[in-house]
């Protein structure tokens, strides 16, 4: 038996600052590693030009040339410079590798991987095969499916954030996927943010109701249901608003077509809480997330999640009790969902102090235990002659 993992390595495409769902849980497992006493390596994309590596005693940077991805300018793709990553292995002597986007970097950190003997896992964070339809490349979206299917296989264990997600790449042929869900820091997004300044800069009282979506702003995210569902209300309530807190490409059109919809651009931190606890409804239309940390942030806030019937909504919400949701797929329903909310304030009430009292149940420090406990399965095992060997893909059947 091996001793417990001491130095991890981390693999990505995108970390924080970035704000996207894959940046935001790859900090919470890092942060929550570091804690414990684990030192991290990050291997990622430099984000702007004359970025420096930060290193400190338990956290260790490498910085790699990055390319804007198609369709995503805020996210890079990095060039899959294989002897760079395995040099930057052998400088770290990782115990095992966690590969969570992959892109073309995320390939060469595999391939090196396999070369240095070093335990590989990956995180399924992305459904990117489902975005390619979203940018004029539906074609290529089998294509995409058979790569990611080939890639995850080359690794000893996939990480997936929900059971539905693990059934179908199970029966999609992935080998040994294993999930993994996602926590919520509670203390941070919390009711107690609600701001009557912000709701009046808003136009809105306390009585009034807010529809509030988080996230980025794009075809993938089913924005055109989103505003369905606020023109059905807002033709039996003229005092419904609707506030949007992101940025993406669909941005301009909709401030162009929709002039009375509050944007608010990118928010972090408190003032991100602030604004999702000043909201009444929140609107999750996505059919292509992987998992969707805004749901679960914005229970933590107290507010009534209207989502489809998968990822965290599926997970985390019983309709009409923490949230409220439609058969995946089914538009019509979903907006009648958001019009019960809207014509039962007692019903809103209620869910909007269950889903507070659901995310205070998510802990991110369960999830870092978890995920700690997956890299050591993974991590190398000693053969009698006390040569190091890696665990592989042949060797899922012992890795649990």
């Amino acid at each position: 038996m091996t001793a417990p993992i001491q130095r991890v390595t981390i693999v990505t495409e995108t970390f924080a600052p970035e704000i996207n769902g894959v940046a935001h849980t790859l900090s919470q497992l890092v942060e929550g590693m570091r804690a414990r006493g684990i030192q991290v390596q990050i291997i990622r994309p430099r984000q702007y030009r004359h970025e420096q590596p930060v290193n400190t005693h338990d956290l260790h940077t490498t910085l790699l040339p990055g390319m804007p991805l198609p369709g995503y300018k805020e996210l890079k793709f990095g060039v899959p410079l294989i002897g760079r990553i395995s040099s930057a292995l052998k400088d770290f002597a990782p115990n095992v590798i966690y590969v969570a986007t992959e892109g073309p970097m995320g390939w060469a950190a595999v391939r090196a991987a396999h070369k240095t003997g070093v335990a590989v896992i990956s995180g399924f964070h992305t459904n990117f095969h489902q975005y390619i339809e979203h940018y004029r490349l539906a074609g290529l979206e089998k294509l995409a499916y058979r790569y990611l299917r080939y890639f995850h296989n080359l690794t000893a264990t996939t990480l997936v954030p929900t059971r539905s997600q693990r059934d179908e790449l199970d029966a999609h042929g992935f080998h040994n996927v294993r999930v993994l869900s996602r926590g919520v820091d509670s203390q941070k997004f919390n009711p107690c943010h609600r701001s009557a300044a912000l709701r009046r800069s808003w136009g809105v009282g306390e009585q009034d109701l807010v529809l509030l979506y988080v996230g980025r702003i794009a075809g993938e995210k089913n924005m055109d249901l989103a505003l369905a569902a606020y023109r059905r209300l807002l033709n039996s309530d003229e005092q419904v608003r609707m506030v949007l807190v992101g940025d993406g490409p669909e941005l301009q059109s909709i401030r162009a077509q929709y002039p009375e919809i509050i944007c608010c651009g990118m928010r972090r931190g408190d003032d991100l809480a602030t604004h999702y606890a000043s909201g009444d409804i929140f609107l999750f239309p996505s059919k292509t997330d992987t998992f969707g940390n805004v749901v679960t942030e914005a229970m933590a806030s107290g507010l009534a999640v209207v989502s489809f019937d998968y990822a965290a909504g599926h997970e985390h919400i019983t309709s009409s009790l923490t949230g409220m949701l439609a058969p995946f797929g089914e538009d019509e329903t979903y907006i009648q969902q958001v019009e019960i909310l809207s014509d039962s304030p007692n019903l809103l009430q209620k869910i909007r102090q269950q889903a507070r009292s659901r995310a205070e149940t998510i802990s991110w420090n369960s999830i870092v235990d978890e995920f700690i406990q997956r890299l050591n399965s993974a991590n190398t095992k000693v053969t009698p002659n006390g040569n190091r060997k890696t665990v592989t893909a042949k060797d899922s059947a012992t890795v649990q």
